[in-house]
């Protein structure tokens, strides 16, 4: 009886430290990004570089997610899930350390290793999860997106203080500490005798495709274009505010709004999405708010003004969410989960890196806003319709 007893304690208190442990690792997949962005033109008058070389460096962790996501599936399974997410996160650590050295070459390697290193957080949790937690998903998945983007949104908000006091350096570095923290917490997921994704590949007799899946690419395609318009309402939305004759500060405070109203969002849908049959009404709706919060910004008016960054910024936590959901009810188990996730996050963040460039492109050759405003608008559309579709319920067997 006491041997028992003794078991259930042990393994409650393993399963208490993996969720602590994903819950800290998640918050790391945010902070080091969004630490930098209030900071860009503290760094490039420090640096003395262009607006085009600061572009390209925010840029460079959407091309890392592109470039490594299929292939962090595929390192997990020669590795392991558990030691893999460890040696990730030793890395970010590195990247940042680097990120934070004065020098304009240390700023554009740390900020590569950065991308590189989340790529593998934001491919491998949703397989992590569906073998860890396999009746509890919704709840999981919602828990890790709201711990992401909290401390995305705390990063943001302390980044100017910390620096105005102790340097933009410290500003971007003091991010190890919370990493630190993390892999004392995940070291005993190190002790596990056989992570659970090889048995759960040498219980599968053929490797599923997920390239020539049409689910599978409607899920891409979703993930793909949700991305796309976050990234580029986080790039431009305060300078098309600032058209409307918002002041900077006022631009900068309805980007803040956006933000937040994503928070909540991002742990309901998962919870919700998890309880239905099927999630074509969240893919709609998603597709949805995302229109009604574009059509706002044809408008200056205050309070429609509020509106839209309150439904681009619910658009934004439905769609992430809801994409990081698709990945584990489309699929079989834990790797075809991370396969599938590769591959979306792989394609999705590529179309994610041009939205912003073609976005501003398109405000300088037609002189306003009014055109790539259409493009978001058809955009939401599309969204709209690949929420439907990646919304059914289908699993992917192929």
């Amino acid at each position: 009886m006491s041997i028992g007893t003794d078991h259930i304690r042990a393994k409650e208190k393993g399963s208490f430290l993996l969720i602590v442990g994903i819950m800290l690792f998640a918050s790391n997949l945010r902070a080091p990004l969004t630490s930098i962005g209030s900071l860009v033109p503290e760094i490039r008058e420090s640096l003395g570089v262009s607006s085009t070389v600061m572009g390209a460096i925010s840029t460079l962790p959407l091309l890392a997610f592109a470039f490594v996501s299929p292939f962090a599936p595929k390192i997990a399974n020669r590795f392991g899930i558990e030691k893999t997410i460890f040696l990730s996160m030793i890395m970010l650590a590195l990247g940042i350390v680097v990120r934070s050295v004065t020098g304009i070459s240390a700023l554009f390697i740390g900020t590569a290793m950065i991308g590189i290193m989340i790529s593998f957080g934001n491919v491998l949790l949703p397989g992590l999860i569906k073998m860890s937690f396999p009746f509890q998903i919704g709840l999981m998945t919602g828990l890790y997106a709201l711990f992401m983007n909290i401390f995305g949104a705390l990063a943001s908000g302390i980044s100017v203080p910390l620096s105005n006091n102790f340097g933009w350096q410290v500003a971007l570095g003091v991010w190890v500490i919370l990493i630190i923290i993390t892999l004392f917490i995940w070291y005993p997921q190190l002790k596990k005798t056989k992570p659970q994704i090889h048995l759960e590949l040498a219980e599968k007799k053929q490797k599923t495709n997920m390239w020539t899946s049409f689910t599978a690419w409607q899920v891409t395609l979703f993930m793909g274009l949700q991305s796309l318009m976050y990234f580029t309402c986080l790039t431009w939305l305060p300078d098309i505010l600032q058209s409307n004759g918002y002041s900077s500060n006022q631009a900068g405070w309805m980007l803040s709004l956006m933000l937040f109203a994503l928070i909540p969002v991002n742990f309901l849908i998962p919870v919700i999405s998890d309880k239905l049959n099927n999630q074509k009404l969240l893919g709609a709706l998603t597709g949805i708010v995302f229109l009604l919060g574009t059509i706002g910004l044809f408008s200056s008016h205050f309070i429609v003004t509020i509106m839209s960054a309150v439904f681009i910024g619910i658009g934004c936590g439905s769609g992430y969410s809801l994409s990081m959901m698709l990945f584990t009810l489309r699929t079989k188990n834990g790797y075809d989960a991370s396969e599938l996730s590769g591959m979306a996050q792989s394609f999705g963040y590529f179309i994610a890196a041009l939205g912003p460039i073609i976005f501003g492109g398109l405000h300088d050759l037609v002189g306003s806003w009014i055109t790539p405003l259409f493009m978001l608008l058809i955009t939401g559309i599309m969204i709209l319709i690949t929420g439907v579709l990646a919304g059914r319920k289908v699993i992917i067997n192929n």
